[in-house]
Formats: C-alpha cells, sequence, structure tokens
C-alpha cells in the first residue's frame, strides 16, 4: 500500500507545509465542527493513551487534548515536516503529547482511543480498510473508542454530484476560483479514494465495534466506533 506508507502533504496538496493549517479550512467544509465534534466523541476514551492515525500539524491532536483534559495523546505520520509542525503546535502540553514517525499501516500500540482526520481517505481500497478497522479494534482497550473524520462520497451519481457542487461551492466562498476547485478534486484523487458513507460506517462495524455516523456536512463525515466491554 505505498500510498498510504509514503504520503507527502507538500506533494499531494501542492503547498507548503507551514500554510497547511490555513489552507486545510479553505479546502474541507466545516473543518473545525469536525474536529470538535471528532474530539468530543473521544471523551469517554480517557483517562489513557489515545493514538492519531496520520496526525499532520496536529490539528485533531490539539482539539482532543484541549478537550479531554487527562488524555495522552501518540502523534502517528509518516511525513516528517508534519509531526515537526506539529511538535511545535503542541509543545504547551508536554509530555501529553507523544510523536512517532511511522505509517498506521504498522502495528499499532495499546490504546483507550484512535483518531483518524483526513488521513483513512489515502488507503485506496476498502479491503484494506476493513483490515485496518480491524486492528485498530485488537489495539483498543474493552470500551475504547475510534473516531475517523474524513471525506465520503454517495455511490449515487446524483448525489455524487451535488456533493462535488457543494463542496466546490465551499472553495468558491474562501477564494479559489471555480475552475481551480474543480482541478484540485482532481489533483486529490491522485492519491484519494472517498467511500459512501453507509459502506464506512458497515466497515467499522464489521471490525466489531458499535457505529454510528455522529455529524457530517457536505461529504465531510465523522464516524465513531465504540468497543463493547
Amino acid at each position: 500500500m505505498k500510498e498510504a506508507s509514503s504520503h507527502s502533504v507538500r506533494r499531494h496538496l501542492r503547498i507548503a507545509v507551514d500554510e497547511y493549517d490555513t489552507a486545510i479550512r479553505r479546502f474541507i467544509p466545516g473543518y473545525e465542527e469536525m474536529l470538535a465534534e471528532a474530539a468530543r466523541a473521544l471523551r469517554p476514551a480517557a483517562p489513557g493513551p489515545i493514538i492519531d492515525l496520520g496526525a499532520g500539524t496536529g490539528a485533531l491532536s490539539e482539539a482532543i487534548l484541549d478537550t479531554v483534559g487527562d488524555a495522552v495523546m501518540e502523534l502517528i505520520d509518516v511525513d516528517p515536516e508534519m509531526l515537526n509542525q506539529a511538535r511545535t503546535r503542541l509543545a504547551r502540553f508536554g509530555d501529553r503529547a507523544r510523536f512517532t514517525e511511522g505509517s498506521f499501516l504498522e502495528p499499532l500500540p495499546r490504546c483507550r482511543g484512535a483518531a483518524a482526520s483526513l488521513s483513512l481517505h489515502h488507503i485506496p481500497a476498502m479491503d484494506a480498510k476493513r483490515e485496518l478497522y480491524g486492528r485498530v479494534f485488537e489495539a483498543l482497550e474493552p470500551g475504547g473508542v475510534f473516531v475517523n473524520a474524513d471525506a465520503t462520497m454517495p455511490r449515487e451519481l446524483t448525489a455524487q454530484e451535488a456533493t462535488w457542487r457543494g463542496w466546490a461551492d465551499h472553495l468558491v466562498s474562501h477564494g479559489i476560483d471555480e475552475q481551480r476547485a474543480f482541478e484540485h478534486f482532481e489533483e486529490w484523487s491522485e492519491e484519494d479514494t472517498y467511500f459512501p458513507l453507509e459502506e464506512e460506517v458497515f466497515a467499522v462495524a464489521q471490525a466489531g465495534f458499535a457505529a454510528e455516523c455522529v455529524w457530517s456536512e457536505v461529504g465531510i463525515t465523522v464516524v465513531v466506533g465504540r468497543k463493547p466491554g
């Protein structure tokens, strides 16, 4: 799975890493609300370690650390530039934030919570996602929580077109030319794969979780899986 294990944000989004936190708000509808909902969903995971899969600049980890007072985050990412940004961002949390340069496709540590934000769409096949969700389930302690905040895309063509249109409208509202908005989608498709929401929820449930979507906006969704126990 080369796509997920050698990902570079600089190459993929065609932006400098220090521009990421500004650009992502222009690119993703409801970005702040998405992070807030994901962080709230992880409150039952505390106290204990929470892993951030494909942590990037640490925005999700920051939201969790601010929301879940006794959380300890382990940020996992293959992109060293992004992890360096995360180290700076999360310095105020001291040893509550830990950093691992590596792939979320590698063995996962035991944890109380697992989270991902705009990272798992780099897995190109649903079979591979199911395998990852199964490994997350095994890594979590009983009663643990898994949260995936990511883009999804309806299977039905008319609904797909409406989602792309709504997503493009968000980019345009942030000063991006409409033609350039659709060019972005084409460029991102080189590494991104968006599955229907119902497939994502079903795959999380197949791993053994009680699964549901707790938030959505223009194809951006927060799916929560709760491990029994």
